[in-house]
């Protein structure tokens, strides 16, 4: 069996995941943002975006980056996630998971980014 090498880009901006109500409405400052992710399921509504985009007051966790995964890999992938995941665990970096239609995006604390990049350096080709 032939592994893919994977090929990731770390994003330049600090990330923030926020924490609202799950029947509040979208906040309007997170409607026209070119990196944001909104989740909204029965018990709560998560957005992902730059943190310089959060207002003051917004419960959320700050310093966040982001590796995106480069290429096109389909909605057919298997195991994408757990082969970035398992060795960022086994070092005890913990991570955030956003995914969207063509892609993924690993968040990993900034002050785990180094260590992050020396990890997962071991089989993927990474692109700053």
């Amino acid at each position: 069996m032939v592994k893919m090498k994977f090929v990731l880009s770390i994003l330049s901006e600090k990330l923030g995941i926020c924490r609202f109500a799950e029947k509040g409405p979208i906040p309007e400052w997170a409607q026209d943002i070119n990196f944001c992710s909104i989740t909204r399921t029965k018990t709560e509504l998560s957005i992902v975006c730059p943190q310089e985009e959060i207002p003051g007051g917004v419960l959320a966790e700050r310093d966040w980056r982001a590796f995106k995964l480069e290429g096109d890999l389909g909605l057919e992938s298997v195991g994408v996630i757990a082969a970035l995941a398992q060795p960022l665990a086994e070092a005890g970096i913990s991570i955030f998971n956003v995914s969207t239609y063509e892609t993924n995006y690993v968040l990993v604390e900034d002050k785990n980014l180094e260590k992050a990049v020396k990890v997962l350096s071991e089989f993927c080709e990474i692109r700053q």
